[in-house]
């Protein structure tokens, strides 16, 4: 079987496709930003081969529509153009008309001998992303240019093989999915149990319950401080980012941490000389991890059971709470209430020079604390919920090293489809 050899700029040529950078900072300002409207993809919402929906901009439709050449059409490969530059998205049918970000660069292969979802998956390739990030630009932040992506090298087979390979691999990535919407659902479900029970207070018995001073009889406030028996932040590993590893000891950093959930992609890793000096950050299970600096602080979720014992870095605070008190799952649930994160947030925002929680901030933070009977009734199905999850993104897990063992071979054509 025969493959030929091309660029990705020879492949668009005579308009045939397309490969853009997105707005220029001029064009777009974040006080075009609204709480409602058209999306924007951005650099750090792509995860996985994903768009990640948690935390994404949106600019009204009149901008929208002012920037249509940067609306974006299903099957569409993005990929930051500074950064981490070998990550990219596929868009789906429901985010078409979406927009490119001004951070972010796409490719439309629609019309040309090659087929969008194999070069999404050649884009994948160790080979790629290492001349990606060799042709790239700058010393500190790595910069792509349409230029230099047009340069890239492809090499494809006839369309049918394309499919063929494309097709296999989806097969990985749609089971992929099919498990995240199923923990999403899971996340969901206990975001609602807690809403009903602790906010509107139709817990069971509530029929029977005194309310008094606007809480049911019983209940009281405790402080993060009285729940814990520990409270405390990572460290910079010594040697920083330079050191970061592919496999060793996890380091979990605020990018891996999201409300309610644990994202593993950019997993950094550690080596046992350095995770003997961070001993003091060792995560448990049952722990809760919450971000404590900058843009992203306040989200908080479960320590993954998948990767204890682990690490945490600076930006990462521990919360350790004390089961024969409550179930760090009730615990993990208030903190992520909505009041109680408006609250978090104020706090933060209160820093003198950043936005950030410190270990006396948290210690002090407040929660309603129901009966005991009640908390560990919470306890146990809240716990079943994060434990199907932890066995679903395991089950991920395998699925993406099938999926990246396999790849390389079909894309160099050692295995024949």
């Amino acid at each position: 079987m025969s493959w030929i050899r091309s660029t990705l700029g020879e492949i668009v040529a005579d308009k045939r496709g397309l490969v853009q950078t997105g707005p220029f900072g001029s064009q777009l300002h974040q006080s075009d930003y609204t709480d409602e409207g058209t999306p924007l993809i951005m650099p750090t919402i792509i995860s996985d081969g994903r768009v990640s929906i948690d935390g994404i901009a949106r600019v009204s439709e009149e901008t929208a529509d002012r920037m249509v050449r940067h609306k974006l059409k299903p099957r569409t490969i993005v990929l930051p153009r500074r950064g981490e530059i070998t990550k990219r998205a596929f868009i789906r049918e429901d985010q078409e008309d979406w927009l490119c970000g001004s951070g972010c660069l796409k490719i439309e292969v629609h019309d040309t001998e090659v087929i969008p979802e194999f070069l999404y998956y050649f884009m994948a390739t160790h080979e790629t992303g290492q001349w990606l990030e060799k042709h790239a630009v700058g010393s500190t932040m790595l910069n792509l240019s349409a230029g230099i992506v047009n340069e890239m090298p492809v090499i494809f087979p006839a369309k049918k093989v394309q499919k063929r390979i494309a097709e296999i691999l989806t097969a990985y990535d749609d089971l992929i999915e099919n498990n995240r919407r199923r923990m999403a659902l899971l996340e969901e479900s206990a975001r609602l149990l807690y809403r009903e029970w602790f906010v509107r207070l139709r817990f069971p018995g509530h029929e029977h319950t005194r309310i008094v001073n606007g809480v049911p009889e019983g209940w009281r406030k405790v402080t993060l401080g009285e729940l814990a028996t520990k409270i405390g932040s990572g460290v910079t590993p010594r040697g920083g980012d330079a050191s970061y590893l592919t496999e060793g000891v996890p380091l979990i950093r605020s990018m891996n941490i999201y409300d309610d959930h644990f994202d593993a992609d950019g997993l950094a890793f550690i080596n046992d000389d350095q995770a003997a000096r961070m001993s003091s950050v060792t995560v448990q299970s049952r722990d809760i991890l919450i971000n404590i600096t900058g843009t992203s602080v306040a989200p908080c979720c479960m320590a993954p059971e998948r990767f204890v014992p682990a690490r945490v870095n600076q930006h990462v605070m521990i919360i350790r709470v004390d089961p024969a008190i409550a179930a760090p799952c009730f615990v993990h649930a208030a903190i992520n209430s909505e009041e109680r994160k408006r609250q978090l947030l104020s706090y933060a925002q209160k820093a003198s020079t950043r936005e950030a929680l410190t270990k006396e901030t948290l210690s002090t933070f407040e929660i309603t604390l129901p009966s005991p009977e009640l908390v560990a009734h919470f306890g146990e199905i809240a716990e079943c919920s994060f434990l199907q999850r932890e066995t679903l993104a395991q089950q991920n897990q395998k699925l993406r090293t099938a999926r990246d063992l396999l790849l390389p071979k079909l894309m160099s054509g050692e295995i024949e489809v």
